[in-house]
């Protein structure tokens, strides 16, 4: 078991804030990005965030958009769509998505629509 998956999500979500916003992105923009690929929407991201939920249970908590598995390409030298362990595979899927956002492609690309 990877320790990331035990890892509060909330101890994560600054990082990811940060460093959408140091590329001219917002955290609401952030926020959408994560609600597409969970189902979480904004009363119930506070409420992981406030509980400190471990990734391991925020994912196993999320409805994951059926469209996830169209994410593609490299995060931290290996392939998102090659990774074995699902739930490895949730957390990149992430990753992936929120680097997207701060390379400043746009919102429908990032989304998959």
């Amino acid at each position: 078991m990877s320790r990331i998956f035990g890892i509060s999500f909330a101890s994560v979500y600054p990082h990811y804030v940060t460093k959408v916003e140091k590329k001219g992105r917002t955290q609401a923009e952030l926020d959408q990005v994560i609600e597409w690929l969970t189902g979480f929407d904004a009363p119930t991201l506070k409420k992981h965030l406030a509980a400190e939920t471990t990734f391991e249970d925020f994912f196993a908590a999320a409805d994951l958009n059926p469209k996830a598995s169209s994410i593609t390409g490299v995060i931290c030298g290996i392939r998102v769509e090659n990774i074995e362990d699902p739930l490895m595979q949730q957390i990149r899927y992430l990753d992936k998505l929120v680097d997207e956002l701060a390379k400043g492609k746009p919102m429908d690309k990032v989304l998959r629509t």
